[in-house]
């Protein structure tokens, strides 16, 4: 069963996540949020397209949007009503996208 991550938790998930990026993830409204921007709209929506491959697989889907070039994702367990495991697992797997 997929645990909600403590405060502590989150803070050393979240070094860990960031460790090698210019662009970090963030905790915002108590989910982990990053902005991507990509040159035009269709590079955006193939990125998504990756994305929403890596989350079906995982059976764990972002809340995001979608603004010509730029998408925003929050990743939160709802099941567990914070941050798990999950979260971090599938932004790692994001993050290898760019």
């Amino acid at each position: 069963m997929i645990e909600k991550y403590s405060q502590s938790a989150i803070s050393t998930a979240l070094k860990e996540l960031n460790k090698e990026t210019d662009n970090s993830w963030s905790i915002k409204d108590e989910k982990l949020f990053k902005a991507f921007k990509f040159s035009d709209f269709v590079s955006a929506f193939a990125f998504m397209t990756q994305v929403a491959l890596l989350a079906e697989k995982a059976n764990h889907h972002p809340e995001w949007s979608n603004i010509y070039n730029k998408v925003f994702i929050s990743l939160t367990t709802h099941d567990v009503g914070g941050l798990s495991k999950r979260d971090f697992e599938l932004a790692d797997e994001i993050s290898k996208l760019i």
